[in-house]
């Protein structure tokens, strides 16, 4: 818009008209050579399919970084494994692809090459054009492309990871920036647990010189340089113990009230999805109408400019302000009508949340993998009380449902009690916040 009202179309130092940028773009066709995991369609060199053999393994990176895996760790299993890296693999293959051999060693995958295969939604099924740009025929350095200038194109090919997948492994690997323990595996609810009082995520710990205690307390502690008065410290045993029973009280009232369970499921995601889409429309017409707004200010703003009310140097500093909120409203509306697209296949998510109760009726076990496909997030309170009577509650928000209210099972214990250490004893509540 800006470009229309001050100088019109640009010109080349040719005198041609420039070609804009996202042209291109407009077309659903790849801009860039197929990812590890895909190849070109033999038939139709304008279509990705899988390559089976490579698809395996981006499945098996997804899998491991769910199991807890860091990404050094994953590396040494690939290398020990004798998977063959990217571009050793395409050269195998006979597949031409740009840029160098850096490694000498077939089998040494670099971190940086797992990182990207972590984070490509391309696997999802998603086409992105127009990642990169230059800024002209003149400076061949390509740059990144703002995310609102992307061209973005769902389902274009056959994803090799679901999109739920995908989600889970960009929320893990955003919830673990902090180093972990030296010497020790990565614990499974790592990124999962949220202080209750201060909304901050809980920190892994083990106990010295006890190794065998595993923790988490609040990252967030006034004791640490935080503005947290408590510490919110729960045991890694505990939590799991916990977690169990709740899953297993889930699966006895699946069992034994099937109709119940999936109507409680059905009456749960309508009331959330709702409450949440009234807030988000809302929102959603806020931010149009400020965009629209701010339209509105600049041609008056041009206007004013052009009959000599406003001087050069005022109108440059007021047009800048203004493209930089539209940006960045353009931005959030954009976020927005994404998590809009999202909670319309609230059925998909009900339908997902079953199969993954269902596959953890057949394992009776807790593992990392099956942690991650059924919980979001567990909100940690404060222990309360003192010596015997001591009690902490914790909220279990489940994916797609958040947080159920489940019906006490006879067969079950009600609440799982645990000693800390000798004489002292803690209950722990599961439920609702508050």
């Amino acid at each position: 818009m800006r470009s229309e009202l001050t100088s019109g179309m640009q010109k080349t130092s040719a005198g041609k008209s420039e070609v804009p940028r996202n042209c291109a773009a407009t077309q659903v066709i790849p801009l860039c050579l197929p990812p590890y995991g895909y190849r070109k369609d033999p038939e139709n060199p304008k279509q990705w399919i899988i390559d089976e053999e490579a698809a395996e393994v981006v499945r098996k990176i997804y899998r491991l970084c769910i199991e807890g895996n860091g990404i050094e760790t994953t590396a040494r299993i690939l290398q020990e494994s004798g998977i063959l890296t990217p571009t050793y693999y395409w050269a195998k293959k006979g597949i031409r692809k740009g840029g160098k051999k850096t490694q000498d060693n077939p089998y040494k995958w670099c971190k940086t090459t797992i990182t990207k295969i972590l984070t490509l939604q391309e696997y999802t099924g998603v086409l992105i054009n127009s990642k990169t740009y230059s800024k002209s025929f003149k400076d061949k350095r390509r740059r990144e492309n703002p995310e609102e200038n992307q061209k973005v194109f769902e389902n274009h090919h056959e994803p090799i990871i679901d999109r739920s997948t995908w989600e889970t492994v960009q929320k893990i690997r955003a919830g673990t920036k902090c180093r972990q323990p030296k010497n020790s595996e990565k614990n499974m609810f790592a990124g999962l647990l949220y202080c209750a009082d201060c909304g901050h995520k809980l920190h892994y710990n083990i106990n010295h010189p006890n190794s065998a205690i595993e923790y988490f307390n609040c990252s967030n502690y006034r004791g640490n340089r935080g503005t947290c008065n408590e510490t919110h410290y729960v045991r890694a045993d505990s939590l799991e113990q916990v977690v169990l029973l709740e899953l297993n009280r889930m699966v006895s009232y699946l069992q034994e009230n099937e109709e119940e369970f999936a109507e409680l499921l059905a009456r749960k995601t309508s009331q959330d999805y709702e409450r949440e889409k009234r807030f988000r429309q809302q929102k959603l017409a806020e931010l149009n109408a400020r965009y629209s707004e701010v339209d509105m200010l600049f041609e008056r703003t041009y206007e004013d400019n052009v009959s000599g009310k406003l001087s050069d140097e005022r109108f440059m500093k007021l047009s800048q302000r203004y493209d930089e909120e539209q940006q960045s409203l353009k931005k959030e509306i954009a976020e927005l009508e994404s998590i809009c697209d999202k909670e319309d296949s609230r059925v998909y998510s009900k339908n997902q949340f079953l199969k993954a109760v269902r596959k953890f009726m057949q394992m009776k076990t807790l593992t990392p993998t099956m942690l991650h496909e059924l919980v979001e997030r567990i909100d940690v309170y404060h222990i309360q009380g003192t010596e015997k009577n001591r009690t902490q509650r914790l909220v279990i928000h489940y994916k797609f449902v958040g947080v159920l209210d489940l019906p006490k099972s006879p067969v079950l214990p009600e609440n799982v009690v645990l000693n800390s250490r000798q004489g002292v004893e803690i209950e722990y509540l599961v439920g609702k916040a508050g």
